[in-house]
């Protein structure tokens, strides 16, 4: 991913990162921006579920630090100066991209084809690549389209070591076992089993990361985790 990113950052261009819910696609993504060769301010732009075009707007200049209440419902000036902070180089990132309304969604063409514009847009969410096919017009000038996948089983010992250090004594037998009767591959899950087995060792200090303790952060998910 780092590579597909690092591409599109120089490019100037829009990426969508999609899968199903939890596997892991905003982490992913985020440690891929901080591995950028050139490391560029990346922006958060957080939406919620299907805002209204000024809600938007102002979620986007909420992530350049501009005024949004003043100038949310001052469409040109805001227009503008959405404009004009897309001349500098960077990311904006939007995740849950998913929650956008194809009209919303559409307004991203306005900063993303500005001629001025330096900045790289990156499309995250469940599904985000159905979302963007019903805004067939943004959808055509993505220039990156980047699946992640259900984790397979073999790396799922490295991953984990990678996301947590709680996992890095942990045996590869138990994690493999762990992943297999209960997270499946599923990253969100693994973040839940790791968030109960950091509270257990708290609790029992003198404990490992070992089968057992696993055993007890998977039980604390329930029949369907």
């Amino acid at each position: 991913m780092t590579q597909a990113l690092a591409h599109t950052v120089a490019a100037r261009g829009i990426a969508c990162v999609y899968e199903d819910a939890g596997q892991g696609k905003t982490v992913a993504v985020h440690r891929a921006l901080g591995l950028l060769p050139c490391r560029v301010p990346v922006r958060l732009a957080q939406v919620a579920v299907k805002p209204a075009l000024p809600q938007l707007r102002a979620a986007l200049l909420t992530a350049f630090g501009l005024p949004a209440t003043a100038l949310t419902n001052r469409t040109d000036a805001a227009d503008r100066a959405l404009i004009d902070a897309f001349k500098a180089p960077g990311v904006v990132l939007v995740d849950d991209v998913q929650r956008i309304a194809a009209p919303e969604l559409d307004y991203l063409r306005l900063p993303a084809d500005a001629p001025t514009t330096q900045t790289s847009l990156v499309l995250c969410g469940s599904g985000a690549e159905h979302t963007l096919a019903r805004a067939p017009a943004l959808a055509s000038r993505v220039l990156t389209w980047q699946h992640v996948p259900r984790l397979e089983a073999s790396p799922v010992p490295a991953v984990l070591r990678l996301f947590h250090p709680l996992w890095h004594t942990a045996a590869d037998a138990d994690l493999l076992h762990a992943d297999e009767t209960c997270a499946r591959g599923n990253f969100r899950t693994w973040a839940k089993i790791t968030s109960h087995a950091y509270a257990a060792l708290d609790q029992h200090p003198n404990t490992g990361a070992d089968g057992a303790l696993l055993s007890r952060a998977c039980s604390r998910l329930g029949p369907n985790p």
